[in-house]
């Protein structure tokens, strides 16, 4: 009828998906967890990236570790935090305490999180043997998970950006 708005296509476009960086010192374990995580569970909803105030390469063990549960993150590269600090990240989360304690500030930048988890290649160096090494490894690993898989939830309370 005239004057009548068209009916909807019902294509809507997708909301944007939520860019979010993990962040830690050397980023070769934790935040390339957390990365390959939040890729893995979510990445239909979040753009993850990572990246070290302090970069020194993607440690292997953590690509093993991260491979027996099904996360490929062989491919990542470590970055320093510089290559993000003009683009517009939604959420920072620090995921290490010197980072926490380092953290540059973003000035596009919605919201900065921090969630501490034990440091990997420390704990696999106390350890008493390859074992008790791998399964510091597969530990923090799980903690990881455990947070990432919440963190669409946590995210609920962030600012949205416009699309």
């Amino acid at each position: 009828m005239p004057g009548e708005p068209p009916p909807e296509s019902g294509n809507p476009s997708p909301p944007a998906r939520l860019r979010v960086l993990f962040l830690c010192t050397g980023n070769s374990c934790r935040s390339q967890m957390a990365e390959g995580w939040a890729r893995h569970l979510h990445g239909d909803r979040i753009d993850a990236r990572s990246a070290g105030t302090d970069p020194h390469g993607l440690d292997p063990r953590a690509v093993k570790i991260m491979a027996e549960a099904g996360v490929d993150i062989s491919g990542h590269k470590s970055k320093g935090v510089d290559v993000f600090r003009e683009q517009h990240i939604d959420l920072v989360v620090t995921v290490c305490d010197s980072a926490r304690e380092t953290c540059p500030v973003f000035p596009a930048a919605a919201r900065t999180l921090h969630v501490g988890f034990e440091d990997p290649p420390r704990l696999a160096a106390e350890a008493k043997g390859p074992d008790a090494a791998r399964e510091a490894y597969r530990r923090v690993r799980d903690e990881i998970r455990a947070f990432v898989e919440a963190l669409p939830t946590l995210m609920s309370t962030a600012p949205q950006r416009a699309p």
